[in-house]
């Protein structure tokens, strides 16, 4: 009990106000409530790019075609009791109006989420394009060390040229001095 009433005492301070008890930072705040709805903005962004792919299709066009021309020959030619939007088809104006109003940002929304894509690819593609002629240079410098260290080394045509050119040497040293060769055989 006592315990509590230092607690309390310590929570009021010297001007009576009672304090908010502190928070702790070793734990996560309880959530809070959120007047708008939650959502998933990648569920969200895959049903905007699917209604924007559906827009931009000549289905679509044909389905709203006969949509309206199925409104109008309706509001038109049916019975006047059972006509739902006579003639200035304000109603018509209201709907096309609301699929537009709709449809605009949800097309502006597919075509941010593939610009996004498009940039990330064309990073990925630059980075990749980085990495080749890095390695396309370091292939270059190889191939030239190479080279130059062949240059230096005996290759199995020229050793062939040599020991051919050393023995015509021979035989042209036979042919002008076969005494001495003859000497050299007793």
């Amino acid at each position: 009990m006592a315990g509590e009433e230092r607690a309390k005492a310590a929570s009021t301070g010297s001007s009576g106000l009672v304090r908010p008890p502190r928070t702790r930072l070793d734990q996560p705040k309880d959530p809070r409530r959120r007047l708008l709805p939650e959502y998933d903005p990648e569920a969200f962004g895959r049903f905007s790019e699917r209604i924007a792919r559906f827009l931009g299709t000549g289905r679509f066009i044909v389905w709203m075609t006969l949509i309206i021309i199925i409104w109008v020959l309706w509001n038109i030619f049916a019975p006047k009791e059972l006509r739902f939007d006579p003639y200035p088809f304000i109603f018509l104006t209201l709907m096309l109006s609301l699929q537009a109003s709709y449809a605009a940002p949800l097309i502006l929304l597919a075509q941010n989420r593939q610009d996004d894509r498009d940039r990330v690819t064309h990073e990925q593609d630059r980075k990749q394009n980085e990495r080749s002629i890095a390695d396309t240079e370091y292939l270059t410098r190889e191939i030239a060390a190479l080279r130059m260290g062949l240059g230096e080394v005996a290759t199995r045509d020229w050793i062939r040229s040599e020991l051919q050119d050393m023995v015509r040497d021979m035989e042209d040293r036979q042919v002008l001095f076969p005494a001495e060769s003859d000497e050299g055989d007793r």
